[in-house]
């Protein structure tokens, strides 16, 4: 692959149900190193109904579970079809990563909502979907897959930090790439801002205000995950049957919850951060968490590294633009999932490829 210029477009839908990111990029492979633009970005907040669907999918029938990852996948293309309308490169391939309902990977199981092929025939764009399986198959975690882009989009930092519903990390070590998820982060702040009436804490405001309950921290702080060595990914199932109860159980304000749940963020995510032992580590910061100021207030407090805010289109869109680069990674059959970083038995090139028949 001497020379290349190519454009994707990434579609993401995180566990935090914040809405459909849609980044179009045009990426270049030149002299060995791969660079990228990102032409047009789009974050779609879900309607109501969506939104409640997906937070129920879990729930359903085998049957009704088939017919809503048919219909999320219309969604998914006709807002695709509405967001390039207009641009001036169309794209060569979609990487959708769909919605999480099940991430299993001890069960050898993950499933995202989203059907590849009915994004390709709607869109008449190749799709590349399902990224998490043949990990999985292979023994992996399925999970953290934006890794292969901090390595080769994002290399010049020490560390990439993602904070959406869940945070995780990734850093080279003995030039091997390595990451993990750390701990619940929007997806815990978003559902106790919603007992407030709130969609999301904006900056942190709510938790700022709140006190820290001493009693809960040590409990989260505690928790069996946090001792567990990497590889080691976080689901919806974990959240929900080990985290979420033990926050149910206090009896305390849902400030003080959001208070707690903050800082017990702040305090997981540095915490990993000083534990590799870098000097002047400077750490890249996206997700919608790095948009609270309180959390990142908190973040930096507790570690002594250089926490980089980004361009908020770089914040906002950096997962979209690595499923639009897993893609074509995939479709030029590069290996686009690393044993490192997962614990599968091999690297992988991974994702299903649908033809989009245009």
């Amino acid at each position: 692959m001497a020379h290349m210029n190519i454009t994707a477009l990434g579609i993401m839908s995180g566990t935090s149900l914040d809405g459909l990111d849609l980044a179009l990029c045009r990426f270049s492979f030149k002299n060995g190193k791969w660079t990228y633009e990102l032409q047009k970005h789009k974050t779609i907040a879900y309607p109501p109904t969506w939104k409640k669907r997906l937070a129920r999918a879990h729930l359903l029938s085998g049957h009704d579970l088939m017919k809503t990852d048919v219909d999320f996948a219309h969604y998914i293309a006709s807002a695709s079809n509405r967001f390039l309308k207009e641009s001036r490169y169309p794209p060569e391939v979609i990487g959708s990563h769909g919605h999480t309902v099940f991430h299993q990977p001890e069960n050898g199981l993950t499933f995202q909502l989203g059907c590849g092929a009915v994004i390709a025939a709607l869109t008449g764009v190749d799709t590349v979907s399902d990224f998490r399986m043949t990990d999985v198959a292979l023994g992996g975690q399925g999970a953290p897959l934006v890794p292969v882009g901090d390595e080769l989009l994002f290399g010049h930092y020490d560390v990439c930090l993602n904070i959406g519903g869940i945070a995780n990390l990734s850093f080279r070590k003995n030039h091997l790439r390595l990451a993990y998820d750390i701990c619940p982060a929007n997806m815990i702040l978003n559902k106790l801002a919603s007992l407030s009436g709130k969609p999301f804490d904006k900056n942190g405001l709510l938790a700022s205000n709140g006190i820290v309950h001493a009693g809960l921290l040590h409990k989260l702080n505690n928790l069996p995950f946090y001792r567990k060595p990497f590889p080691k990914s976080l689901g919806r199932e974990w959240f929900e049957n080990v985290f979420y109860p033990v926050i149910q159980k206090e009896n305390i304000k849902t400030e003080d919850k959001l208070a707690t749940c903050t800082i017990h963020a702040a305090m997981q995510i540095a915490r990993e951060i000083e534990k590799l032992n870098k000097k002047h580590c400077r750490v890249l910061a996206s997700g919608g968490g790095a948009k609270n100021k309180f959390l990142i207030k908190s973040i930096a407090q507790h570690t002594s590294a250089e926490i980089i805010l980004p361009d908020v289109s770089l914040i906002d869109m950096k997962e979209a633009i690595v499923f639009a680069f897993l893609a074509v990674l995939r479709i030029n059959n590069r290996i686009n999932c690393l044993r490192s970083v997962t614990g599968a038995r091999k690297d992988s090139i991974s994702g299903t490829m649908y033809i989009g028949n245009r």
